[in-house]
């Protein structure tokens, strides 16, 4: 009866270890699907974030519970998705790209006996957040000034009717190389971002699964991400100021003379302004993301009849 029963389970453990053995390819654009799908719900965040970081010096200074209820009450509840589109746009271009970068790269460096190190992760997330910023550079420039536009008084605005419109007038009004304005600030906090958020997703994952009770499930991938949405934060504070204030800005600016005018009136802590708000945001939008992304694996490889 032993004998049977060890036989009759054999086939099974097999099974169960080519499983375990064999890496899983996922498309391409699974990235970006996942961070379209949690924009929808944390762009009213995105928008008090960028409008919190474009207040005037001098002006009433407004927190966060004010923000949303003074957008609110002047533009309405439809106000608080305001240039959803370029947010669309932003993660279809920027987060396919640095997510699908990323899990290529993974690919080449995993096998069935070894997986990349958390320096080699960090590497390949430095590189794909690079590429992912100057893709999505001209969404983001249209995210941040269709979001901060209604701020500004009638005369200045822009008046974006929505993404591509916005693209197609940038390029006429203010020349094609408008759409990289601040390119290089955004690429270093799509570097930061990337490193913050994937690197260290596949890193506290690992530590969780290799050193706690805790099983590849939604527990984990809940816990994982809202650590790397804490890193992400905080590395990318200073870069994500000064690359929202080189978007919105009307003149062309230095980016060495703007550091230095921005500590000058501000001091120090304009590197961690609207770090509450920007860790609402980023905190929810990199655990949904993650979660959604789970959720295109898991449902590909039923698919694909690999779980």
């Amino acid at each position: 009866m032993l004998a049977l029963k060890t036989q009759r389970s054999s086939p099974e453990v097999k099974k169960s270890e080519d499983v375990v053995n064999k890496p899983v390819h996922y498309p391409f654009w699974f990235g970006g699907s996942a961070s379209c799908c949690a924009t929808l719900f944390t762009h009213p965040l995105d928008l008090v974030k960028v409008r919190l970081q474009t207040q005037s010096v001098s002006g009433v200074k407004l927190n966060m519970s004010q923000m949303f209820a003074h957008i609110a009450k002047t533009d309405g509840i439809g106000g608080l998705y305001r240039g959803l589109s370029a947010a669309q746009l932003r993660q279809i271009t920027y987060s396919m790209t640095r997510f699908g970068v990323y899990e290529s790269l993974k690919d080449r460096f995993t096998t069935s006996d070894t997986k990349p190190s958390f320096l080699t992760l960090v590497g390949m997330a430095s590189i794909s957040g690079f590429l992912g910023g100057f893709a999505g550079n001209p969404g983001d420039i249209l995210n941040v000034r269709m979001q901060h536009d209604s701020a500004l008084p009638p005369e200045k605005r822009r008046n974006y009717k929505h993404a591509l419109n916005g693209v197609v007038r940038m390029t006429r009004e203010e020349g094609v190389a408008s759409l990289w304005k601040g390119v290089w600030p955004n690429s270093a906090r799509a570097v930061l971002m990337t490193v913050g958020q994937l690197a260290t997703y596949d890193g506290f994952k690992g530590v969780l699964l290799n050193y706690t009770p805790l099983q590849d499930n939604l527990t984990t991938h809940f816990t994982a991400s809202f650590l790397a949405g804490f890193v992400a934060t905080t590395i990318c504070s200073p870069v994500d100021v000064i690359k929202t204030r080189v978007m919105s800005s009307h003149v062309k600016e230095g980016l060495v003379k703007l550091i230095t005018d921005t500590t000058r009136q501000e001091g120090l802590r304009w590197m961690f302004k609207g770090w509450v708000p920007s860790f609402i945001r980023v905190g929810p939008h990199t655990v949904l993301t993650f979660l959604f992304l789970e959720q295109h694996k898991k449902y590909h490889r039923q698919f694909k009849g690999l779980e």
